[in-house]
C-alpha cells in the first residue's frame, strides 16, 4: 500500500546513559532514584514502577538501542516500536541480522537470521523489520489468538493488507509454524477494534460457535447502534467490554457512559435481540465468553477445539 507507516513509538520515560555522565561521583548507579534498564542505561525508578508491562518492554528496546545504535529490531521488539500489541512483558530483545548463518542467543537477547529476503524500515536512525514481516514472524511463534490480535492491529493501520501478508508468507521458505501462520492470516480482520475483540474471535471459533458478523449497524427507533459481534439468524449480539470507555478518573463521564450503554441495550432488547457481554478475563479464561453466549441462546455448531481452548492465555514468550 502507499500509505506512510506511522511513526515508531518513542521511549515512555527518559533514558540516561552512564557513559554520558560528566563525573564518576554522579554515576546513575549511585542514585537511589534511578533504575537500571540494562548495563549502562538507567531511567527514573518511580516512573518505571508505574509503567504497565508492555511499556516497560518498549523502554528496554529503546535502552538497548542506546548502547547498540546499529541494531535492527524484529519480532516483539519491532512490534513494540510499530505500536502492535506485545502481551505482557516479553522476555527477550529480538534482533535481525541477515549476515549470520544461524541464530544466536545471549543474555536477554535473541538474534535471528533468515534465508528469505528481508526489508527494514528506519525512522530517526532507529531500524526494525517491516510491519508485514513482524506480523508473519509473530504468527509463527505466538499463541494463535495473540498472533491474530497482532495481525488485526497491523491491518487497522491501513499500511498493509491481508493479501500482502498472505503473499509474503507464501513466498517465504521457512517451514516453521506454517499451519499457524496460515490460520492467523486467513482470519486477520481490521474490523476487530481491540486486542480483546481479536482474542474473542479466536475463542468463539474454538468453542464451536458460528462465525459472527463484525461491527454491524442496527437501526432501532430512528437511532443507529453498532455491535461488536452479531449473529442475525440467532438474534444474538455479543459485546466485548474493554472498560476503557468507563473512565475511572472521571466519575461523571463514567456514569454517562453507563447510562448510554443501558439505553442502547434496552433498545436492542426491545427489538428482539439477546445480548451477551464479557470482558478480557472472560475471553482469556474462555468460560466467561462461552457461558455468556450460551446463556444468550447461541448454539454450538462445530467441534470444540479443546487444545486451543486450554491454551488461550499461555504465552511462554512473556512474563
Amino acid at each position: 500500500m502507499d500509505a506512510d507507516p506511522p511513526a515508531f513509538r518513542g521511549a515512555p520515560l527518559p533514558l540516561f546513559a552512564a557513559a554520558a555522565t560528566p563525573s564518576p561521583g554522579s554515576h546513575p548507579s549511585r542514585d537511589p532514584h534511578m533504575h537500571r534498564i540494562r548495563p549502562g542505561v538507567y531511567t527514573e525508578r518511580a516512573g518505571w514502577g508505574e509503567l504497565p508491562p508492555w511499556n516497560r518492554y518498549l523502554l528496554r528496546v529503546h535502552a538497548f538501542r542506546i548502547v547498540n545504535p546499529e541494531a535492527v529490531f524484529s519480532h516483539e521488539s519491532a512490534a513494540a516500536l510499530h505500536g502492535l500489541p506485545t502481551f505482557g512483558h516479553p522476555r527477550h530483545i529480538h534482533l535481525f541480522d541477515g549476515r549470520r548463518e544461524r541464530s544466536l542467543a545471549y543474555g536477554d537477547v535473541r538474534v535471528h537470521t533468515s534465508a528469505d529476503r528481508r526489508r527494514t524500515v528506519e525512522q530517526d536512525g532507529l531500524r526494525c523489520s517491516l510491519l508485514a514481516d513482524v506480523v508473519v514472524d509473530l504468527a509463527r511463534v505466538l499463541p494463535p489468538a495473540f498472533a491474530l490480535a497482532v495481525a488485526d492491529a497491523a491491518l487497522r493501520t491501513g499500511t498493509v493488507t491481508s493479501s500482502e501478508l498472505l503473499d509474503l508468507a507464501a513466498a517465504q521458505r521457512n517451514p516453521r509454524g506454517r499451519r499457524r501462520v496460515d490460520w492467523v492470516l486467513a482470519r486477520g480482520d481490521q474490523r476487530s477494534e481491540s486486542v480483546g475483540e481479536s482474542l474473542s474471535r479466536a475463542v468463539i471459533e474454538w468453542c464451536g460457535f458460528p462465525a459472527a458478523d463484525l461491527q454491524t449497524e442496527h437501526r432501532v427507533g430512528g437511532r443507529a447502534y453498532r455491535s461488536d459481534f452479531c449473529w442475525p439468524e440467532h438474534r444474538v449480539i455479543g459485546e466485548f467490554d474493554g472498560w476503557m470507555k468507563y473512565d475511572r478518573h472521571d466519575p461523571d463521564a463514567a456514569a454517562t457512559a453507563v447510562r448510554a450503554e443501558k439505553t442502547r441495550e434496552d433498545a436492542l432488547r426491545r427489538a428482539g435481540w439477546r445480548i451477551a457481554r464479557w470482558d478480557y478475563g472472560g475471553a482469556l479464561r474462555v468460560d466467561g465468553l462461552r457461558e455468556a453466549l450460551k446463556a444468550a441462546g447461541l448454539p454450538v455448531v462445530a467441534r470444540v477445539d479443546g487444545r486451543n481452548v486450554r491454551g488461550v492465555g499461555l504465552n511462554p514468550r512473556s512474563e
